[in-house]
């Protein structure tokens, strides 16, 4: 059960990052995506890893039978993570997106790329303390009986 939910954050956490490889390299090609990579890779695998280890808690919780957990705080926390990692690229998005509301809205994320990640960070945080804590209310009643 264990190894089974850490494979799985493993891979949620690999396909995250290769869905932001994709994107990027899509709208400006491989040699910039690992550009940007190299450039903040601390954010883009703290991002994936948070991720991953959501992923990993509520597999876990899940395989234990535990219904009361939700899979929109993962959801949620992964569209962040997702946002921001790709915030990096986003002003070259202006062109493929001739929309003009988006085109302002991608200006703007460019330009708070760093507290998207900030923002990423935290909701990764939040989604982990929010597994976890309900691992161990579920631990503890299973304790009690």
């Amino acid at each position: 059960m264990i190894l089974t939910s850490l494979s799985r954050g493993l891979f949620g956490a690999i396909a995250l990052l290769a869905f932001y490889f994709i994107v990027i390299s899509a709208i400006s090609g491989w040699d910039f995506a690992v550009l940007q990579l190299n450039g903040n890779w601390y954010w883009i695998i703290g991002l994936s890893s948070g991720f991953g280890v959501q992923i990993s808690l509520f597999t876990y919780l899940k395989a234990l039978h535990h219904n009361h957990v939700s899979a929109k705080v993962i959801a949620a926390s992964g569209t962040a993570s997702t946002i921001a990692m790709i915030s990096c690229c986003a002003h070259y998005l202006v062109s493929i997106l001739p929309i003009i509301g988006i085109s302002g809205l991608v200006a703007v994320i460019g330009q708070y790329q760093t507290g998207l990640f900030w923002i990423g960070i935290a909701s990764n945080l939040f989604g982990i303390a929010y597994m976890t804590n309900k691992l161990i209310k579920f631990k503890s009643a299973l304790n009690k009986v």
